[in-house]
């Protein structure tokens, strides 16, 4: 169980007001913000080479640290500046050709859903939305006969930006691979509230950030890439770091996830994502889901009582991202109306994710996170602030 008391003091800010925003960036605790900051100021100090040279030991550990919060092996890792960072360097080392065909879900993130779309373009490549379950959910009855040897690529997000579901991700997998294809999971917003773990869901590659609900700091990123798929991989965005350079006219890359990394990066933020890492490690990934889900029933049940407000979530298992609309006031309306009464909430609407949304007739949410630092007292504030 989540001590409340020690997390909300190590949240400073979720005194004041009311944080619902975990889905978008969420607010780091003490420890992460000190990391941050204490690096920078070693740097002012000594120089950013001398100041990375006194952390490398961390840094190296900080490979292990991550595997053991996603599941897989060191070398399975890699670090980066963001999610999109990580889920495009993976997806550009994908081979594609003409007529090859790409499988995403109805929940596709616009952040993924325009470089699918641009590079099937490009190669004559075809993408294809999985048809959803009734309940929200990737149908994998549909998405069986879909599968054949043409298609090379999965994109499954676990849990979408715009509702509370999360994708069952091993059932995908274990169908794609029958035919050969690599599964990309997008696990942006599950990483920090959900677990993750590479060895359980079987996905060939996963992307994710530390600013949402690992609580790191944004400009943070991380990828993991399963040994297995490495050798049909080709990485395009490479440079010092993820190859050597041998002779005036040869050079070799890295043969592990690292040949995902560039040389240039910020160490402050890299130490505080592996902070947050800790943290959370520290919390336990169960009582971390237990609390976040109970959070989010709490305010869905609580928005449920409000008259004209409708929630939107779906998916048969729901997550800490709760959605929903006002009648007749706009979402971007009701944000700004909370954040007057100091609640933070944000909007998703139809151009993140076309398939979903234009399914379900709905142009725009209001998207509310939180997280396990947030009292069942605030989600009583965050609802009655919207009772007419």
């Amino acid at each position: 169980m989540i001590d409340l008391a020690a997390v909300r003091a190590d949240t400073p800010a979720c005194h004041r007001g009311v944080f619902l925003d975990s889905a978008g960036s969420s607010l780091p605790p003490v420890q992460v913000l000190d990391e941050v900051i204490g690096h920078l100021r070693r740097e002012a100090e000594i120089g950013g080479y001398r100041a990375h040279d006194e952390r490398r030991e961390e840094l190296e550990a900080g490979y292990g640290l991550m595997a053991s919060l996603l599941g897989c092996e060191p070398d399975e890792v890699a670090f980066t500046d963001s999610a999109t960072r990580s889920w495009l360097a993976a997806f550009d080392a994908v081979p594609l050709s003409a007529g090859d065909r790409i499988l995403v879900t109805e929940v596709e993130y616009a952040g993924n859903a325009i470089p699918l779309l641009r590079r099937a373009d490009e190669v004559g490549a075809v993408v294809s939305p999985v048809p959803s379950a009734p309940s929200g959910e990737v149908d994998v009855a549909a998405l069986r006969p879909m599968l054949d040897e043409r298609v090379k690529l999965v994109s499954l997000v676990h849990v979408p930006t715009n509702g509370g579901l999360v994708n069952p991700v091993a059932s995908v997998v274990e169908a794609a691979h029958e035919v050969g294809a690599l599964v990309l999971l997008d696990a942006c917003q599950s990483v920090g509230q959900l677990p993750v773990d590479a060895a359980a869901l079987g996905a060939d590659i996963i992307s994710g950030t530390g600013r949402k609900w690992l609580r790191g700091p944004r400009g943070s990123g991380f990828l993991m890439v399963r040994r297995s798929a490495m050798p049909r991989l080709r990485p395009r965005q490479v440079d010092l770091h993820s190859g050597t350079w041998r002779s005036p006219t040869e050079y070799t890359l890295r043969d592990d996830a690292r040949v995902f990394e560039l040389w240039e990066s910020s160490i402050a933020d890299r130490l505080g994502l592996l902070a947050a890492v800790r943290y959370a490690v520290s919390l336990g990934i169960d009582p971390i889901t237990a609390a976040v889900r109970d959070r989010a029933s709490y305010l869905r049940e609580g928005l449920s009582s409000v008259p004209g407000v409708t929630v939107h979530d779906l998916g048969a298992d729901q997550c800490g991202i709760v959605s929903f609309t006002v009648d007749g006031v706009s979402a971007k309306e009701v944000q700004q109306r909370l954040a007057t009464r100091g609640v933070t909430v944000t909007v998703t609407g139809v151009l993140s994710t076309q398939y979903d949304m234009t399914r379900r007739a709905l142009p725009e949410v209001v998207r509310a996170s939180p997280h396990y630092f947030v009292s069942e007292p605030q989600l009583d504030e965050a609802v009655a602030a919207l009772m007419p």
